[in-house]
C-alpha cells in the first residue's frame, strides 16, 4: 500500500502543530547574537560544552572554588531559566550577565544547528522550525561529551522514540538511525578487503568473517531507505512500502546504502555480532541468496578478514 503522504516533509499541520515554533528563550532559542563581537555560533559549539571533558578537568583542580564554578556553569549554560553563575565577569571585570545570556543562547542554537546538519532528512520531514524547537529540548537533555561535534547525536534516534510530539511519526527514529549509520560509515577507519580466493577455503563454514569498520545494518519496520532517498535524491519516487533492511557499506570514499532482503540482513547482523559463517547461515534461513549477498559484500569491499580456527 502506498504511503507517500505519511513520509513527506511536514507542511502546515503534522509535527509542527504539536510543538509549535520555538520562541526566544524557549526550547529552540533565538538566532545567534553577537554583542561585543563574541565568538560566532560554530566556534561557540566547539568551545562551550563538553560535559565529560569539563567535569574531568574539574576533578583535577585543587581549588574548590574553581570546581564549584565549573559545576554551576554547565547547568546554567543549558537552562535558560537558571541564574548567571555568581562571580562570572568579563575581561574588564564587569558582571557578565548580558554577555552570558548571549553566550548561553548561542551554545544551544549552534548545537541545534550541528544536530540539524547531522540529520537533514529528519529536519526536512518535520520542518526547520519544529526541528529547531525539538533540537533545543534534545541539546539540553543530551549535551555533547566531546568538543568534536562530528558524531554528535548518537542518542537522537532513541530520543525521537520517546518524544511525545512526534509519537504519530514512528518512522522518524529508524530514519535517524540510517542517517547516523551513514555518518558513522563516512568517518570509519579504512580497511583493506580480503582477496576473493580466500572464500575457497574448505573450512569457510567454521570461519569468522570480519566486516569493514564502515559496515552498518539498519533493519526497520518502515521503508527507511525509501524515505531517505525521497528526501535526498531529486526525482526519487515517493516513499512507499513496508519493512526494509538497509546495508551500509563504504567501498571507496562515500557510504552506500543498499536495501537487502530480510534473510541477508539476518546474515550480516550475525556476522557483525561475531557469529561464525555457519551460525549466520542458520540464522538467515533457507531463503538466503548467499551468492548474491557475498557478491555484494565483496564488490563493496566489506569483508576484511576471514579467520579460520586452527
Amino acid at each position: 500500500m502506498k504511503a507517500a503522504g505519511r513520509f513527506s516533509p511536514a507542511a502546515g499541520g503534522g509535527a509542527q502543530a504539536k510543538l509549535g515554533p520555538p520562541a526566544a528563550g524557549g526550547p529552540g532559542g533565538s538566532a545567534p547574537q553577537s554583542p561585543d563581537d563574541p565568538a560566532n555560533a560554530g566556534s561557540v559549539a566547539r568551545q562551550a560544552i563538553s560535559q565529560g571533558e569539563i567535569a574531568e578537568r574539574a576533578r583535577g583542580m585543587s581549588d574548590p572554588e574553581k570546581r564549584s564554578r565549573i559545576s554551576t556553569l554547565i547547568p546554567a549554560l543549558l537552562d535558560p531559566e537558571a541564574a548567571v553563575p555568581a562571580g562570572l565577569v568579563d575581561t574588564d571585570g564587569r558582571a557578565a550577565g548580558k554577555r552570558f545570556d548571549v553566550y548561553r543562547n548561542n551554545v544551544v542554537v549552534s548545537l541545534s544547528e550541528a544536530l540539524a546538519a547531522g540529520f537533514p532528512v529528519i529536519e526536512k520531514l518535520v520542518g526547520p522550525q519544529f526541528f529547531a524547537a525539538m533540537a533545543g529540548v534534545f541539546v539540553r537533555a543530551e549535551p555533547p561529551r566531546s568538543p568534536v561535534l562530528t558524531m554528535y547525536g548518537a542518542t537522537f534516534p532513541a530520543f525521537l522514540e520517546t518524544f511525545p510530539p512526534v509519537a504519530h511519526l514512528p518512522y522518524l527514529a529508524d530514519t535517524a538511525r540510517l542517517e547516523y549509520a551513514l555518518r558513522e560509515a563516512y568517518h570509519a577507519a579504512d580497511a583493506a578487503p580480503v582477496a576473493p580466493e580466500r572464500f575457497q577455503d574448505p573450512r569457510l563454514l567454521e570461519a569468522r568473517l570480519t566486516l569493514a569498520p564502515a559496515t552498518r545494518l539498519v533493519a526497520s519496520r518502515y521503508p527507511v531507505h525509501a524515505i531517505w532517498r525521497a528526501n535526498t535524491e531529486p526525482g526519487a519516487p515517493p516513499a512507499s512500502g513496508g519493512a526494509q533492511a538497509v546495508l551500509v557499506t563504504r567501498p571507496d570514499w562515500d557510504p552506500k546504502p543498499v536495501v537487502v532482503p530480510h534473510a541477508a540482513g539476518q546474515f550480516v547482523a550475525h556476522l557483525l555480532d561475531g557469529y561464525n559463517f555457519q551460525e549466520a547461515l542458520e540464522a538467515a534461513g533457507e531463503t538466503l541468496d548467499l551468492a548474491a549477498l557475498l557478491t555484494l559484500l565483496i564488490d563493496n569491499k566489506s569483508i576484511t578478514r576471514i579467520e579460520v580456527p586452527e
